[in-house]
């Protein structure tokens, strides 16, 4: 499976991988980096004691199910059914035994939600290429549709960061209840090394601090 690659002794628990919210210094944006091994930075919420399933596996199937199509966590529960031992063995299930819908709607609910999603921007940065050597990133905020998960019982909303080349968000952040737009995209570009980047924003966004945040991290 591309961008998967299979664990091993050292790879399922005992390699040191960077737990920062921000890409790795030594990160290569040419260089596409393992599913597994940016999954592995999000941590289990979970006592190892009653650990049956390899987070970061679990989290590694879950995305190729829903890049396969899958939307719900009974459809991803099904996928995993469905697939082949041998590609099932690429997310670290041996045994014969996935997880199923309940399993992984109480994973989901108790995983560190901003820490995959900083997982999974490094993945999607180490994977995307740029206009004539040059990234051009959007930053906008979104409410989220259908969900209700904000005290106040309004839809959260999101800031997230577009790649126009690759056609993938980099990253997200949720906005606080009491907050605004404006704190939301300093912290995520606080995230990435934008050297060379062209970021592009709304107008309410033409402040000093954004603009020196955005420069700061060698971005025009």
């Amino acid at each position: 499976m591309d961008g998967v690659t299979k664990p091993t002794t050292r790879t399922r628990g005992h390699t040191r991988v960077p737990s920062s919210p921000t890409l790795p210094a030594e990160t290569n944006t040419t260089r596409h980096e393992p599913l597994l091994a940016v999954l592995q930075r999000v941590p289990g919420p979970r006592d190892r004691r009653g650990v049956r399933y390899w987070l970061a596996g679990v989290l590694a199937l879950a995305v190729t199910a829903t890049v396969a199509g899958c939307r719900s966590f009974a459809a991803i529960g099904q996928w995993a059914a469905e697939t082949a031992a041998d590609k099932l063995a690429c997310f670290g299930f041996t045994s014969g035994s996935v997880p199923d819908e309940s399993t992984l709607r109480k994973l989901f609910a108790r995983v560190d939600a901003d820490a995959l999603d900083r997982a999974l921007g490094t993945w999607m940065w180490t994977r995307t290429f740029t206009v004539e050597q040059r990234r051009v990133i959007a930053l906008d905020g979104k409410t989220v549709r259908g969900a209700r998960t904000r005290p106040d019982g309004k839809a959260p909303h999101l800031v997230a960061a577009f790649d126009h080349g690759a056609g993938a968000v980099l990253g997200q952040v949720g906005i606080d209840a009491k907050s605004n737009e404006i704190p939301a995209v300093r912290t995520l570009l606080g995230q990435f090394d934008l050297d060379g980047a062209v970021v592009t924003l709304d107008a309410m966004h033409t402040q000093t601090d954004t603009a020196t945040a955005i420069t700061g991290a060698g971005g025009d």
